[in-house]
């Protein structure tokens, strides 16, 4: 039986209670939860390594492909839900501020249709502190 969604919140319970019956708290440090999260989108970027540019919907791709692609998906996204919870991270209310301050930075009149980073749009001095564009 298949769930009709899940919350970060249930996926984070999860993960604990997994974590808590393997006696595994022990090694779930953020720096090793972190070089975990890494290993995993190592493993992520090697399915897309030599397929250059691939459409949305991956058009022509095999089921077992996909299915592959839907575990290193998870493998990435349970491993960032432990990182959060063990680092006291509420990551959906962090997820959601993020995306309020990502407005402020990108306003849809100067970035609508554009892949510019915010300081070559708005005028701003330099990058703030090398973060990431959010998009």
């Amino acid at each position: 039986m298949e769930q009709e969604g899940v919350t970060l919140e249930e996926l984070k319970k999860k993960m604990a209670d997994f974590a808590k019956e393997r006696d595994w708290d022990q090694f779930h440090s953020p720096r090793n939860l972190l070089l975990a999260l890494v290993g995993e989108v190592g493993e992520l970027s090697e399915i897309f390594q030599w397929k250059g540019e691939v459409p949305r919907g991956l058009p022509g791709w095999e089921d077992e492909e996909k299915q592959h692609l839907g575990e290193e998906l998870s493998d990435v996204l349970l491993y960032l839900v432990r990182l959060s919870d063990i680092c006291g991270v509420d990551l959906g209310k962090a997820a959601l501020r993020k995306m309020e301050l990502n407005a402020i930075k990108y306003p849809v009149k100067l970035c609508k249709g554009s892949s510019q980073k915010h300081t070559q749009f708005n005028g701003d001095s330099g990058d703030t502190a090398g973060k990431d564009q959010g998009h």
